[in-house]
């Protein structure tokens, strides 16, 4: 049930829509003392947030001035690589029948990579610009009879 992560989406952007509301008339977020002044120094920050492509970790370093030193990024692609790789594969055999496939099907295999990470088809290019999607047909022996990309 990968792709009912859109209806997930949807729902959520509907709820965040509706609570923007009550925030715009949160006296503490609209109020103009928002500006808290930061005094440099070396420290360490780790956090996380959640977005749509799942959860973000950062951790940063920064020097006496509160010059970044080092950083580190864990994105949700990363995390979600072996899903993603599992449900293209799902998607690629239960679409591709008798050897027979179409652009459509490309379409389609690309739906399961959005329901994880609806950033990474439009994120990822190549350098004349088209989106870096490719599917290897094999035959039931493991050997290559056709590449499919766009």
């Amino acid at each position: 049930m990968t792709l009912l992560y859109h209806w997930t989406r949807l729902i959520e952007l509907l709820y965040n829509a509706e609570h923007v509301v009550e925030l715009l008339n949160d006296p503490d977020i609209t109020s103009r003392e928002t500006r808290v002044p930061v005094t440099p120094r070396a420290a360490r920050g780790v956090g996380c947030v959640e977005a749509p492509r799942g959860t973000l970790f950062h951790d940063y370093e920064t020097d006496e001035k509160g010059i970044i030193t080092d950083v580190n990024l864990i994105v949700a692609t990363t995390q979600n690589n072996a899903p993603i790789s599992m449900s293209v594969n799902q998607a690629a055999k239960a679409l591709i029948k008798d050897g027979k496939y179409d652009q459509g099907i490309l379409n389609r295999v690309e739906m399961a990579i959005r329901a994880y990470d609806p950033c990474l088809s439009c994120a990822t290019h190549n350098l004349d610009g088209r989106i870096a999607v490719r599917v290897d047909i094999l035959d039931a022996g493991g050997n290559l009879k056709d590449t499919f990309k766009n």
